[in-house]
């Protein structure tokens, strides 16, 4: 990780030539200058990494003492509890938190991602977006030295630190729970990209069936769009549709599982009975359904906190010009069973 001096409207001005007050009325699309040269002004000024001063002027050129979050929600119990673990962390040694929301697009996460820049936050703790396979807008935070940690939602390929669960374990473990309660034919909602925590999960289901012997069938597997509500309905009803009903459902995320026992009982299907239903993340949701719902435990607040520690470490131990290659730190997870996939006591 290389450290670099901080660019200002000075450097731009010596390297373009041009005077100070025409850089600064440049970057700020002032009518007095005009378009080209706005244009190659504010081309340098990217290309040399500058960043505006947002902060006031007996703070020009550090950092703040905040750590920046960027998550897809914050109204997922899961996102919730990992903030909350993050603030409690980062409170303790003196820092501010700043929130923002990607609401799952790419275009607003490279948009936020800018903004976390421009305001000089100490580090960087993000989920990446539903739609997000490029994740070369986070480079700009390796290249000033500014501590960035990914966490549940990560990149396969950017050497930085990683804080996650073993996705494919616990989407084995989850599958492997409902074969053992006796079902044959287990049913799977998925989603994201195949770079996702939802393909881990779909491959950990996948593997759990070859390895119990038991037959993949497509028609049994359903991408939803995004992980809601309604979505997840949509994707309970095509599976309890179907001739050949399943008798099991993993749903990797506790709305989806909630959604598929209320459609089963819109259709007069008993739970556990004739469909046993497991989720994941043991939400407050999972316990409020009846029947109780199975599912995986996701240690939310432990991932925040375990984040933000590696943030307030990295920024206290920052050596400069020393190269960060991959860390990955898994955290455990268990099978929760409840009332909805008990078939055998």
């Amino acid at each position: 990780m290389k450290a670099h001096n901080e660019v200002t409207i000075y450097d731009i001005a010596k390297k373009l030539n041009l005077a100070t007050s025409t850089i600064s009325r440049g970057l700020k699309d002032h009518p007095t200058i005009n378009k080209k040269t706005i244009a190659k002004i504010k081309q340098t000024a990217e290309e040399m990494g500058y960043r505006p001063n947002n902060l006031a002027a007996s703070l020009r050129g550090n950092k703040m003492k905040t750590i920046g979050v960027l998550l897809p929600t914050v109204t997922q119990p899961f996102l919730s509890s990992l903030i909350s673990g993050i603030e409690i962390a980062a409170q303790k040694a003196g820092y501010t938190v700043l929130i923002m929301q990607s609401h799952d697009s790419y275009k607003e996460e490279v948009n936020l991602t800018k903004s976390l820049y421009d305001n000089r936050v100490s580090g960087v703790i993000c989920s990446l977006a539903m739609e997000t396979t490029d994740i070369s807008h986070f480079k700009k935070f390796m290249d000033n030295d500014t501590a960035l940690v990914f966490v549940d939602r990560v990149p396969s390929d950017f050497d930085t630190y990683h804080v996650v669960i073993n996705n494919f374990d616990a989407g084995y473990k989850a599958t492997e729970h409902l074969i053992s309660q006796g079902c044959k034919r287990i049913a799977h909602i998925t989603a994201g990209s195949e770079f996702s925590i939802y393909h881990e999960r779909k491959q950990g289901y996948l593997a759990a069936l070859k390895a119990h012997k038991l037959p993949i069938d497509q028609d049994l597997i359903v991408k939803v769009k995004g992980i809601t509500y309604e979505e997840a309905v949509k994707a309970s009803e095509k599976l309890l549709k179907l001739k050949k009903l399943p008798d099991g459902i993993f749903a990797p995320g506790d709305i989806l599982g909630v959604s598929a026992i209320q459609t089963a009982k819109k259709f007069g299907i008993k739970v556990p009975d004739e469909l046993a239903v497991i989720g994941f993340n043991n939400d407050p949701i999972s316990y409020i359904i009846d029947p109780g719902l199975s599912t995986i435990t996701h240690p939310a607040s432990k991932m925040g906190q375990t984040s933000a520690e590696i943030i307030l470490k990295s920024l206290k131990n920052s050596k400069k010009d020393v190269e960060i290659v991959k860390q990955i730190t898994y955290l455990n997870t268990e099978v929760l069973v409840r009332e909805s996939s008990q078939r055998k006591k």
